[in-house]
């Protein structure tokens, strides 16, 4: 049985472990949450590797993506220097292949009223795929870089201004420390509401899902949310908060999604290259395997 681990810096309870088949071929796909303990996730990595398929990265990238140039996030890197065996991915494939069809599957799933729309994409630069899929369909953008990954209470309102934020940030991003990039551990159940306005402003909020948890208010009536990594808990929440649909860009297993870094590093172990797929490669076994976002009624 072909094996892929993803080790998170989030929450331990997350865990969950899971044996599925992909492209005939038996599978187990497992996360690991570190509670935002670096030195034991780097322990991981040293234990697993070359004992396993594939890895996934959870809690941050390894790379920020502006268009076809890539910018290494230096703590990350740091993570995973020892791992010389294992392919290691974190989900920037799928991000840029798979959640490019979150448009298509609003509108095909919800109806024409999703062909335009508001959408608060909490950061445009880590879903980069989505982002585009978003501004090709011509919806009307807040960009929430700002706010939700460096506290900055500003949204970005145009495509321009969003390039030229990425370009002005994209390289200094890279050197800060995980704590300030990305809530880990205990961090990632908290709520605390800010940024309502534009939360009540959008028709869909789009985004990774401890991000969009992170500062949510309590009324989201009639939202639809675009995300992945939720458990059953994650459902409820939004359930209660009067959201209608919940899109995740992954499929659920076993009552839960996994983050696109899992998904893509079972991709990887069942491919068998013992590298990380090319864009190209993933989108031949998404095609083949029939794979697309899924939308949840709740």
């Amino acid at each position: 049985m072909k094996q892929a681990v993803s080790i998170s810096l989030g929450g331990s309870a997350r865990d969950k472990a899971v044996e599925i088949e992909l492209m005939g071929q038996p599978v187990r796909l497992e996360r690991r949450g570190t509670d935002g303990d670096t030195e034991r996730a780097k322990a991981l990595f040293a234990e697993l590797d070359g004992r396993i398929d594939a890895f996934g990265l959870g809690g941050i990238d390894l790379y920020v993506q502006l268009d076809e140039r890539l910018y290494a996030i230096s703590a990350a890197h740091k993570l995973v220097a020892h791992v010389k065996h294992t392919p290691i991915v974190d989900g920037r494939g799928l991000k840029n292949t798979l959640e490019r069809q979150v448009t298509q599957v609003l509108i095909d799933t919800l109806g024409p009223r999703y062909h335009s729309g508001k959408v608060l994409l909490t950061a445009g630069v880590d879903r980069y795929g989505m982002t585009l899929a978003f501004q090709e369909q011509g919806y009307d953008i807040a960009y929430g870089d700002l706010m939700f990954a460096l506290g900055v209470p500003l949204a970005v309102r145009s495509r321009r201004g969003f390039r030229l934020l990425a370009r002005l940030l994209a390289a200094p991003a890279t050197k800060l420390p995980i704590s300030v990039l990305y809530p880990t551990g205990a961090k990632q159940d908290e709520i605390v509401p800010k940024f309502t306005k534009w939360y009540q402003w959008a028709d869909v909020i789009a985004g990774d899902c401890h991000f969009i948890k992170r500062h949510m208010p309590d009324d989201l009536s009639g939202t639809v949310i675009v995300t992945n990594t939720t458990t059953p808990a994650d459902m409820e929440l939004f359930r209660q908060r009067g959201v209608t649909h919940v899109m995740t860009t992954t499929p659920v297993l076993n009552g839960r999604s996994f983050g696109t870094n899992m998904m893509e590093a079972g991709l990887t172990a069942v491919a068998g290259k013992n590298r990380p797929l090319t864009n190209d490669e993933l989108q031949a076994l998404i095609d083949e395997l029939q794979l697309k976002p899924t939308m949840h009624q709740l």
